[in-house]
C-alpha cells in the first residue's frame, strides 16, 4: 500500500490549479517511492551509468530536493540546519546504512513536511528562501513536477535494466 494520497490526475479534472498541482506531484512521489518496490539492496544500490545515479539515488536525492524546495525555500533555514547535503551531487551518495526501507522513509516523510509546510500558502505566495531570492510556490511546484518528472524516467529504464539481468 503506498503511503501517498491516492489522488490522479484524472480526479482533478475540474479542480482548482492547487488541486492540480497537489495530485500531479504525489503522483511523480508516488512512481518515484515504488520504483523501489521488489527490489533487492543490491538492485536498488547497481551502478548502470558513470554518474552515480542508481534507483537508491534517485530517492535519496529526491529527498533532498522535496527539502530544498520545501523547508529550505520556505522556513529560510540553511542546509547545514536541516541536515541535507551542500550540493545536488552530494545527494546521491549513499552511505553503508541506507537502505530501501530507509530510504523510503525518509522520502515518504519529507513528502509529507512538504505537504505540511505548503499546505497553508497559495500558489503565489513567495517563498523567499531559495538561493535566486523570493519565488512563488509555483514555481517550487512547478521545479518539482520538472525535477521528479525527469527522474520518474530515470527510474523507469534503471529498473528495466536491474530487473532484466
Amino acid at each position: 500500500m503506498s503511503p501517498f494520497p491516492p489522488t490522479f490526475a484524472d480526479d482533478v479534472i475540474n479542480h482548482d490549479a492547487r488541486a492540480q498541482f497537489d495530485a500531479f506531484l504525489d503522483e511523480h512521489r508516488r512512481a518515484l517511492y515504488a520504483s523501489l518496490d521488489g527490489l533487492t539492496e543490491e538492485q536498488a544500490r547497481r551502478r548502470l551509468v558513470p554518474s552515480r545515479t542508481t534507483l537508491l539515488g534517485l530517492v535519496k536525492h529526491a529527498t533532498f530536493v522535496e527539502k530544498v524546495w520545501f523547508d529550505e525555500a520556505i522556513t529560510c533555514r540553511s542546509r547545514t540546519e536541516i541536515g541535507i547535503p551542500a550540493t545536488p551531487d552530494e545527494s546521491f551518495i549513499l552511505q553503508d546504512t541506507d537502505t530501501i526501507a530507509s530510504i523510503q522513509r525518509a522520502y515518504q516523510e519529507a513528502c509529507k513536511e512538504s505537504r505540511r509546510r505548503a499546505a497553508a500558502l497559495a500558489l503565489d505566495d513567495l517563498v523567499r528562501g531559495n538561493r535566486r531570492g523570493p519565488l512563488p510556490l509555483r514555481w517550487a511546484y512547478l521545479h518539482m513536477l520538472r525535477e521528479l518528472a525527469q527522474h520518474c524516467g530515470h527510474a523507469d529504464i534503471l529498473r528495466e535494466q536491474v530487473t532484466s539481468r
